[in-house]
């Protein structure tokens, strides 16, 4: 049982510091930045080589690679396009721990460079080994990247220091291997199954549970309902529908869908999207999201979404996002983000979707189970 801990949204302390509008203004184009601007990220601590260097990694069940943060210069953080007074307020806070290779006995240098396409830009990075612990598990000789050049500011105003991937191998950079496939390789855990408890809301301290190695049946009520992996690279998912108030409005015939902890909202097709936000009266706002008036919640229809034999409900309760800063505003948990693949165009159950039902993702049967949380 590792416990989650959530950190506040990068859109709340762009908020806070009064300089949301001129990130949207500025980013809003770039994908990645609009799938991580409303994430409150529910991050693990970890400890990366003999000089254990703790640091807050992202759990993200959607990439197959783990990158921390390098120890870098201002512009590598940041880049040139954030104001020279923010640039020098972030590197000066110190807002992310980062790794030194340095400082450690067991790091091995690989020596190769890498790339991930990130929105807009590309993360630069070198590849190496070291020993990873998380809570009581160590493992040796972990593959994993170095970040040394970040696009944006994403990353920079993110609180998390890293990204840990959980999925398939072939979504790793080269031939690394993801950091689940190390624990089953080097035998560290009873089964070759995970697990997601997420924490509803943005308390920053609880997040909510990762379960490294089997199930934990005090987490959900009823039974667990299972279905197999489609594509052995995300956590992909076959939707037989999804419907509004029980009537099919949405993946008519099937189509797929990502399991992802990385992406906060549910996200799908623009052209669906735009309907869906329709039928539950959400209208744009010029921050980008998509809000509804609270005092309508009760009368808001309920979404399923047709997942095998079972039906996944979501009151509105439930997918919408109440916020309490200066004033109080219920913000959509939808969000347009196209992804098209040989199976059809993908929705992703992010956050929202994972926050109502216990996920659990076994590797030894390639299949993804769901049960009511408890």
């Amino acid at each position: 049982r590792i416990p989650l801990v959530r950190f506040k949204s990068i859109k709340k302390e762009l908020k806070e510091k009064g300089q949301l509008e001129e990130f949207w203004r500025n980013h809003h184009p770039d994908l990645f930045a609009r799938r991580y601007l409303h994430c409150f990220p529910a991050d693990i601590v970890l400890s990366v080589g003999t000089a254990s260097e703790r640091l807050y990694d992202y759990m993200n069940v959607r990439t197959g690679h783990l990158h921390p943060t390098w120890l870098f210069t201002e512009e590598q953080v940041c880049g040139r396009d954030l104001p020279l007074l923010l640039r020098c307020l972030l590197f000066c806070l110190g807002i992310h721990q980062k790794f030194k290779s340095f400082l450690s006995d067991s790091y091995e240098h690989g020596g190769e460079a890498f790339s991930l396409q990130y929105g807009t830009g590309q993360l630069v990075g070198i590849a190496g080994k070291e020993t990873l612990q998380i809570s009581n598990i160590s493992i040796k000789g972990q593959d994993f990247g170095e970040s040394v050049f970040e696009p944006g500011p994403t990353f920079a105003l993110a609180r998390f220091d890293g990204v840990l991937g959980l999925g398939y191998p072939s979504l790793a950079v080269g031939n690394a291997l993801p950091v689940f496939d190390s624990i089953m390789n080097q035998q560290l855990v009873e089964e070759p199954v995970f697990s997601f408890y997420l924490e509803r809301g943005d308390d920053t301290e609880n997040g909510g549970l990762l379960i490294l190695g089997g199930i934990d049946h005090s987490l959900y009520k009823g039974s667990i309902h299972w279905v197999p992996v489609t594509e052995k690279s995300y956590w992909q998912i076959h939707l037989n529908n999804i419907k509004i108030q029980g009537r099919v409005m949405f993946c008519s015939h099937g189509c797929d869908a990502i399991v992802d902890s990385g992406t906060s909202l549910i996200t799908g097709p623009s052209s669906q999207i735009r309907r869906l936000q329709e039928y539950i009266g959400a209208s744009p706002s010029h921050m980008g999201e998509f809000l509804v008036d609270c005092r309508r919640l009760s009368s808001l229809p309920y979404i399923s979404f047709t997942i095998g034999h079972h039906e996944y409900k979501l009151t509105a309760e439930q997918y919408i996002i109440k916020s309490v800063d200066d004033q109080t505003f219920c913000m959509s948990g939808f969000q347009s983000l196209d992804i098209a693949t040989s199976a059809g165009s993908l929705w992703i159950l992010g956050d929202v979707f994972m926050s109502a039902f216990y996920c659990i993702f076994d590797r030894g049967n390639d299949r993804v189970g769901f049960a009511k949380a408890a």
